[in-house]
């Protein structure tokens, strides 16, 4: 007859020392590096969707009769390489992993924005339907990895700051000893500077002056005047 009370005493007893261990923080750590590891499922989701854009858009580009081989090869080179340097959670907290990946999609991003500069420099892609909606994809992708990338830099920041500060910091250094901090995402300069595109037409070399028809074109940056069609 008295094992009820035992076992209600020992249920309560249970219950209690779970949510004194939920409130000194325990579970803040597993949670928070959860959270982290999702953040960064969505930047590499939104990477996925531009390495699978760019194919479409480099061939709608050849399909207008625009055989830029430069710049062209670069964009798909770079996608290519970005695609077979893949980053898995395991190694968020390891610095040369993220770096290679920064840096791989950073020459991709570098690609892509020159690529872009084409359509300043070649009326008939200004004209061409298919081509204006590939771009205006790409452009979403990129300001949705922006936002995924800062997503997950928030969610780093907090998770690395639960390895450090009280109470959770007691379970870092005890329970949680073998998790390391991860690593930021920030993008590399090279995928911040300006974009300078060589037209480059069929392999020619560039004459001086402005392209002629079927010829190669003088180089065009952002916000110069493109070459006379």
């Amino acid at each position: 007859m008295a094992r009820g009370p035992h076992r209600l005493v020992v249920t309560l007893g249970v219950l209690a020392l779970g949510q004194g261990v939920a409130a000194c923080g325990y579970n803040d750590i597993p949670t928070k590096q959860e959270r982290a590891e999702a953040a960064w499922a969505d930047v590499q989701s939104q990477y996925q969707r531009r390495a699978d854009l760019i194919p479409n858009l480099v061939a709608t580009v050849q399909a207008a009769g625009i055989q830029e081989r430069t710049t062209l090869t670069e964009v798909i080179e770079a996608r290519n390489a970005a695609v077979s340097t893949p980053l898995t959670t395991e190694q968020l907290s390891d610095p040369a992993a993220v770096q290679a990946f920064v840096n791989a999609q950073g020459r991709v991003t570098a690609g892509v924005r020159s690529l872009g500069v084409l359509v300043e420099a070649y009326p008939q892609l200004r004209a061409n339907e298919n081509f204006l909606n590939l771009q205006s994809q790409l452009e979403g992708t990129e300001n949705r990895i922006t936002i995924a990338r800062r997503d997950y830099n928030e969610a780093v920041r907090d998770y690395n700051t639960s390895l450090r500060t009280f109470p959770t910091v007691i379970w870092a250094n005890t329970v949680f000893s073998g998790e390391e901090p991860m690593q930021l995402f920030n993008a590399t300069d090279e995928a911040q500077s300006a974009p300078r595109v060589e037209f480059n037409l069929n392999g020619a070399p560039a004459p001086a002056g402005n392209a002629a028809p079927g010829g190669a074109a003088a180089s065009v940056a952002p916000g110069s005047t493109p070459p006379a069609q």
